[in-house]
């Protein structure tokens, strides 16, 4: 088993889940069951998924659970992207949690030719 909280991947991942619960309250009330809750749990996957996979005894097993976390960093972009389309919350709030999605993604895409 490793040690995921050592890993980089994992430390930007919970700083991406924190930026996110900042920014959940300001969306608009009626996206509490919708998008809120969407956003929520793409964020959380990503780390989430990176510590499972860290205690899976194959290669094969743990780059199948960062593969996970790459998706969701991904889908938590895309969402980002509606909340910003949909003019929802200002772009300056956005820009730099979409920056560490990006810089997550990259870090992952690094990790899993690794693996």
């Amino acid at each position: 088993m490793k040690d995921f909280k050592k890993l980089m991947i994992w430390q930007l991942g919970m700083d991406i889940v924190n930026q996110v619960y900042d920014i959940v309250p300001l969306l608009p009330p009626e996206e509490k069951y919708a998008m809120r809750s969407q956003v929520i749990r793409s964020a959380v996957s990503i780390p989430v998924n990176i510590a499972e996979g860290s205690a899976k005894a194959s290669g094969k097993d743990y780059k199948r659970y960062i593969e996970i976390a790459l998706g969701s960093s991904f889908e938590l972009e895309t969402q980002l992207m509606i909340i910003e389309k949909r003019k929802w919350l200002g772009e300056k709030t956005l820009t730099d949690l979409l920056d560490k999605v990006q810089q997550e993604q990259k870090m992952l895409q690094s990790f899993i030719k690794k693996l």
